[in-house]
């Protein structure tokens, strides 16, 4: 009887696909990873969400942990330190990272957005339209060496002393601080202005990539560091390729998208999810042959930007800060 059994186990094993293998993937654990976000989750970040919620993560063979950066940290420093092997950046930080005297080893390896899609807004009444009407105003903004070399330039161009704007700390409120005293702020069109505008606010919005084409730099990139690159660019790929599936999805389906980081940020209202996730679909790969890749244009442009303007003290190639091999 004991072999009867036994041979119809094995026969059983035989004849499935599954069960009874020492390969039975369901006994294979993913490769788990960590990426570190640039801020609190929203829509610049649904293809991640994305790829987590539809299990293009795990289809690759990756578990992956989201995480934020706290406030003492950043994204980059926590990446270059091996703290996370992915992070959500910004151009400009990486280049920050590059010419430092201490150089951090990480690269850039894919662009969420195509454009810049931030700038200046001011209450539609103001009578603020370009930043020649900057002269005798406030700014609120966070007080950093490049938000104050952006205003400088955009406001040189257009023949405006800058000596003339009064700079201060916003407040943290957003947008509605246009309606205390403040008259100029520097937000980013898909989120905060589109929320806004929800609630009833109505505005003067200046792009900042029609005022000097060098601005119209990538924010915000996917970046990892160079031991990832050199050593394990297999588990960079599996990553990418669950990453790109996700924007590719959220470029095509928008309101699902949205629904789905929704489920990870519940406490924002989904009509407004929607109608941001709406615009931010459109332009992840505007004018690009495919989501994520870069051009050295972009990225020597905002680089010369910020060595004319005495941000870093050298100027550092394209392509040691950025990689399309593996979103191509």
């Amino acid at each position: 009887m004991k072999k009867f059994v036994s041979g119809m186990i094995a026969a059983a094993c035989l004849l499935s696909m599954s069960g009874c293998s020492s390969n039975d993937n369901s006994t294979i654990e993913n490769k788990e990873v960590t990426l570190v976000l640039d801020y609190v989750p929203n829509t610049n970040h649904t293809g991640i969400y994305v790829a987590q919620d539809l299990g293009y993560f795990e289809e690759e063979g990756l578990s992956v942990e989201i995480i934020e950066p706290g406030d003492n940290n950043t994204s980059a420093a926590l990446v270059a330190a091996g703290k996370g092997e992915f992070g959500v950046s910004y151009q400009e930080d990486v280049t920050y990272a590059l010419t430092a005297e201490d150089p951090m080893p990480i690269k850039a390896i894919a662009t969420v957005i195509q454009h810049n899609t931030s700038g200046f807004v001011c209450l539609k009444d103001s009578g603020i339209t370009s930043p020649k009407d900057f002269e005798g105003k406030i700014y609120a903004g966070w007080q950093s060496l490049s938000e104050e070399a952006v205003i400088k330039a955009v406001m040189k161009n257009e023949g405006a002393d800058f000596s003339k704007l009064t700079m201060a700390g916003a407040d943290g409120s957003g947008l509605s601080q246009l309606n205390n005293g403040v008259d100029i702020l520097w937000e980013y069109k898909g989120w905060a202005i589109i929320k806004a505008e929800m609630d009833g606010m109505e505005f003067n919005y200046m792009p900042l990539n029609t005022l000097d084409e060098r601005l119209d730099y990538y924010t915000p990139v996917i970046i990892t560091n160079d031991d990832m690159i050199e050593n394990d660019p297999e588990t960079v790929q599996k990553f990418m390729n669950a990453v790109k599936k996700g924007y590719e999805y959220a470029i095509e389906n928008p309101d699902e998208a949205a629904e789905i980081l929704h489920k990870y940020i519940p406490e924002y209202d989904l009509d407004f999810l929607k109608e941001s996730q709406a615009y931010l679909s459109a332009e992840y790969a505007k004018d690009a042959d495919s989501w994520g890749v870069m051009k050295d244009s972009v990225w020597d442009g905002y680089t010369d930007f910020m060595y004319e303007n005495g941000l870093i003290e050298q100027k550092i190639a394209a392509d040691e800060q950025y990689t399309n091999q593996f979103v191509e």
